[in-house]
């Protein structure tokens, strides 16, 4: 078996990646963004620094594409997708390996990121086969009610999680008959232009389009295209905000994933140390950033001690280091940037007199020097506090007790997010009674992060509109169309 430096030396990539536009990576014409290494800094490649008419040329192939990918059976569309499944599938270690090196996190996980991201691509390969019309007898005629697909999508990713994201957004739009123009983040494009080159030998030229860029130039001239029919964006609530408002004025279809700060409640007649292993992913996975993470726990009285004591010293031991590490669990996060943003929120906790139990430390890793490597970090905190209410994106979590189920509940929904919850107890009728109370598009009973193929994900509140990941994200890239046909016409002088 290879190890993984084995595996780092033997992979390759382009000094530069343009746009792939049409089936072709077109060269940039307005320069490049360096694609650097988080962890130590390692200039990686080079992608295009896309702009307007990249953007153009994009929209132009997709609606070429459009005409004749849309008119394909859903049969055909279906196998498409299965073969981009199967390809998917055969280069995962190969493209783990190069989003590991891109993004900075924990090699670990990305078994775990394609997994969800080959199950999309199978699943609604199979789920367009289910996703009919209706059609019925009138008494002169037919009823048919038929599903199409909407056009030119523009899609909008971020960093955190690459191709989890693309999967996402390609799998449901190209199921229902829709061609992408997507923008994935500028500081983690290299494992989707990657996969650009395994789709450029399975779907028609113009049927996806990747343009790079930066926000305020690709971004921006995507989401405003006067030829795109539909908008999905991930990232945060501002820009949701910008992205909804464009939709709103353009009375476009959209949907919106943004951010959470997720509530996790732990009852006292959990197993304890289980709880803290599963609290413990539930704040650390993917070096905090993403925003499902269960950032705000709740510990009942009874067991409160004893449970933060335990997760306190199981911060402790969580190993934090060189991504390529298979042992390591928290890593390098993104950028400087970013890394600063969490120390600065560290201070803001320390500022408002949280209690700092565990962590808040940046950590030098031999070889690593230049990457932003934070400490699990543990606050006992008061819900009001900004540690607790906005979203930090690291690996960061408030600690707060409670005792009595409805005050509890009241404060786990006081948030402007609700993306996802947890939940932990044995008592599974106080854990369903808790759930449907809680104001959240997912809630995870005695397993966090427990993504499930085919359930819909999505926020209440400022976590966004609309759902993906199960079959209503066919519903998102479908409009309804109603024929109601008579055998004949009405006999002459009905209307007298």
């Amino acid at each position: 078996m290879q190890s993984i430096s084995e595996k780092t030396n033997k992979i390759t990539l382009e000094k530069e990646y343009g746009s792939f536009i049409d089936g072709e990576f077109v060269k940039s014409s307005n320069g490049f963004i360096d694609a650097i290494n988080p962890a130590n800094g390692e200039l990686l490649a080079k992608i295009s620094r896309g702009n307007k008419e990249d953007v153009d040329l994009a929209v132009k192939a997709a609606n070429v594409a459009f005409q004749t990918w849309s008119a394909l059976s859903i049969e055909e569309r279906a196998s498409y997708l299965h073969k981009v499944a199967d390809a998917l599938e055969e280069n995962t270690d190969r493209l783990s390996m190069i989003e590991c090196l891109d993004t900075g996190r924990p090699v670990y996980e990305f078994g775990l990121d394609y997994d969800i991201a080959v199950k999309q691509f199978r699943y609604f390969a199979s789920a367009i086969l289910l996703d009919e019309g209706t059609s019925r007898a009138l008494p002169d005629g037919q009823l048919i009610v038929q599903k199409d697909p909407l056009g030119v999508c523009a899609q909008i990713i971020p960093w955190n999680v690459p191709m989890i994201m693309v999967s996402f957004k390609l799998a449901p739009a190209l199921a229902a008959g829709n061609t992408i123009v997507m923008k994935p983040a500028e500081d983690a494009s290299l494992s989707t232009l990657e996969f650009a080159k395994i789709l450029k030998d399975i779907l028609p030229k113009g049927v996806v389009n990747f343009v790079t860029g930066y926000g305020i130039e690709a971004g921006d001239a995507l989401i405003n295209h006067p030829d795109i029919h539909k908008l999905s964006f991930t990232g945060s609530v501002g820009v949701g905000r910008l992205v909804g408002k464009t939709a709103g004025e353009r009375l476009l279809p959209v949907t919106l994933e943004l951010g959470g700060k997720s509530p996790h409640i732990v009852f006292p007649d959990v197993n304890i140390d289980d709880a803290v292993e599963n609290t413990t992913l539930g704040y650390c996975l993917f070096n905090g950033q993403s925003c499902i993470l269960g950032s705000r726990l709740f510990v009942h009285d009874d067991i409160y001690d004893e449970f933060v004591a335990k997760l306190v010293a199981r911060a402790k031991d969580v190993k934090v280091g060189d991504p390529l590490d298979p042992s390591t669990r928290v890593s390098a996060l993104i950028n400087e940037k970013q890394g600063k943003r969490v120390l600065s929120y560290i201070d803001i906790a320390k500022e408002e007199s949280a209690k700092l139990l565990a962590g808040g430390n940046r950590v030098t890793v031999h070889n690593h020097e230049y990457g932003y490597f934070i400490e699990p970090t543990i606050f006992e905190a008061t819900n009001d506090m900004r540690i607790s209410q906005e979203e930090i994106f690291g690996p960061v979590i408030t600690v707060m007790r409670w005792n009595d189920i409805d005050a509890v509940t009241k404060e786990a929904n006081d948030t402007e997010y609700g993306l996802a919850a947890g939940i932990m107890t044995n008592d599974f009728k106080a854990a369903l009674s808790t759930a449907q109370k809680l104001q959240a598009g997912s809630v995870w009973i005695n397993q966090y992060f427990n993504f499930q193929t085919g359930a819909p994900f999505g926020g209440y509140k400022n976590s966004g509109i609309g759902r993906e990941y199960g079959k209503e994200a066919l519903d998102e890239y479908t409009q309804v169309k109603t024929i109601a046909a008579n055998f004949n016409l009405p006999p002459a002088g009905f209307f007298k």
